[in-house]
């Protein structure tokens, strides 16, 4: 086997959550690129079709469920619809997920919750359900759960979003000692990558800002994290598991520049 070899996906199942845009999406795509067939799940069934045919015109087989991940009904749907069809699930992307910045005094208890639930509990319940499908007989999985540098480095204004995500990745390091070693779960730590949400708040101040304090240079691109979710969850990753892979520009703090409670910038 070549060393490239190692970076296929050949005879494999993988299943994205939140894959109809962004990061989902560029982990779709490069999956399908590499051999995987790919279920694609999203709210939005538009984005979710077009994922899939750009994957079924790579010669894989492509599933598009629409799915809210907030809905455990669906999520269980979803699961018993991927055994139903391919029989077999060998990757799962836990890649739904966010928050916007929102100062801690004006969050509410309720959107503190919502934000752990959309991020956190939403991961550990598909996961939770993947997991016998996959070690089904003698099968191995991958698991890998997108998580942020939001979760890792503090600062104003992500109180909501940073501890979800921070929690997220110690749930990864938490599911992966207990599922070795025949089920893989690691994480990627994103940096500020160019996504639709992310340019729903950019101007172009507000980017050089961010691409000033980013130390390669420049804001990530969705391919970047495909990139590292394609050596995590193929065989090149085989000795990787409780690890969370930082895909940030080499940034040791946010560049997203926002107003501590009582003057001065974060």
């Amino acid at each position: 086997m070549g060393v490239l070899d190692h970076f296929r996906l050949d005879g494999k199942v993988a299943l994205i959550t939140g894959g109809g845009k962004g990061i989902g999406a560029a982990i779709a795509r490069t999956f399908a690129e590499a051999g995987a067939d790919v279920v694609v799940a999203a709210r939005t069934e538009a984005d979710i079709r077009a994922v899939a045919q750009d994957a079924e015109a790579m010669g894989r087989r492509a599933l598009p469920v629409v799915t809210d991940v907030l809905d455990f009904a669906q999520l269980e749907h979803l699961v018993n619809t991927v055994r139903d069809t391919f029989g077999r699930l060998d990757i799962l992307v836990n890649n739904a997920g966010g928050f916007p910045p929102k100062p801690a005094a004006q969050t509410t208890a309720s959107e503190f919750d919502a934000a752990f639930r959309f991020n956190v509990t939403t991961a550990f319940e598909l996961t939770r359900l993947c997991v016998p499908l996959m070690t089904d007989g003698e099968g191995e999985g991958a698991v890998l759960n997108i998580s942020s540098i939001a979760g890792h480095k503090p600062a104003p204004c992500f109180t909501a979003y940073g501890t979800a995500k921070g929690a997220l990745s110690f749930l990864t390091r938490e599911m992966a000692q207990e599922y070795a070693p025949r089920v893989r779960v690691n994480g990627i730590a994103v940096g500020s990558t160019k996504t639709d949400a992310l340019n729903t708040v950019l101007t172009p101040e507000i980017e050089q800002t961010m691409v000033d304090l980013t130390p390669m240079g420049r804001l990530g691109e969705v391919e970047d994290i495909a990139l590292g979710a394609l050596y995590l969850c193929s065989p090149a990753g085989s000795y990787v598991t409780g690890d969370i892979l930082a895909v940030n520009g080499g940034m040791e703090r946010l560049n997203m520049q926002m107003p501590r409670a009582f003057g001065g910038m974060g």
